[in-house]
């Protein structure tokens, strides 16, 4: 079990994430937004001995609405945040872009202003949109049958999306950092300093060596300020630098990134 956060909470209320336990999954876009800022939340199935029920709750499908006016979650991850919902009452947000379009203006993760905000989210969407794909590499016909039971159409998939999708969400992201080097100088997609676009695509292109490590060393070199620059610098984030050395960063395993070699280009 992981040891809670002990971070200063500072103005923010007590925020909570609610996510599986045990693996990074889409939670990871979460944590990394609040270890970027510095700001404090529990991460309620990794710090508490019956955290995964408050997790099965948020989303029971005998829900209607919960004893705060909150509409059920689809799935986690949900963030609750104590005094923040209707009448004072508890919010319950859910989706990974509705949680980070929240945190970010009050992390400040979200922009300079209203254009930057929107440039963010969108980025930041995309990266999203590439994180699913690498998931129906492995799960191409139904999420609810084993990796098994697909293979054969996994090995496809995963083809067209070393050899097809990858190239096209690299080359989109290599030119937004070209077009922001004036103020991002390779490190950041939007403006000069880091946002939860940045964390965003970070986590995905990290997953994305671990789960095909073959294919990214092999095509690395084409995107230099994407793998040179942006990558090596947002590691080197403080708070991000620090929660990547510490327990609190879940291995990756049985989650959206695994690595299945049959899956990665053939090796030498």
């Amino acid at each position: 079990m992981a040891e809670p956060s002990t971070k200063k909470s500072r103005t923010h209320p007590p925020y909570e994430l609610l996510y599986w336990p045990a693996i990074p999954g889409r939670g990871e876009f979460i944590r990394l937004a609040f270890e970027a800022s510095g700001v404090s939340y529990k991460d309620v199935a990794n710090e508490t001995k019956d955290g995964i029920k408050a997790v099965l709750a948020c989303k029971a499908d005998d829900c209607i609405i919960d004893s705060d006016g909150n509409p059920p979650a689809f799935a986690p991850p949900a963030l609750r945040v104590p005094g923040e919902g209707k009448h004072g009452k508890t919010l319950v947000l859910y989706q990974t872009p509705t949680i980070l379009c929240y945190l970010g203006d009050r992390l400040g993760l979200a922009g300079e202003d209203e254009v930057e905000k929107h440039w963010i989210l969108s980025h930041a969407l995309t990266a999203l949109d590439l994180n699913n794909e690498t998931h129906d590499t492995h799960h191409p016909i139904a999420s609810i049958q084993y990796y098994e039971d697909q293979k054969p159409e996994a090995l496809k998939r995963s083809k067209d999306f070393r050899e097809n999708r990858l190239p096209k969400f690299f080359g989109y992201f290599e030119r937004v950092l070209k077009g922001n080097e004036g103020q991002g100088q390779g490190k950041h997609l939007v403006g000069g300093k880091l946002s939860f676009a940045d964390t965003t695509l970070w986590q995905v292109l990290d997953g994305l060596k671990y789960a095909f490590p073959n294919e990214l060393g092999a095509i690395e070199k084409e995107y230099p300020l994407l793998f040179g620059t942006f990558y090596l610098s947002v590691k080197e984030e403080k708070g991000i630098k620090e929660y990547l050395a510490s327990a609190k960063r879940l291995p990756y395993s049985n989650g959206v990134f695994r690595h299945y070699p049959e899956l990665d280009r053939p090796g030498k």
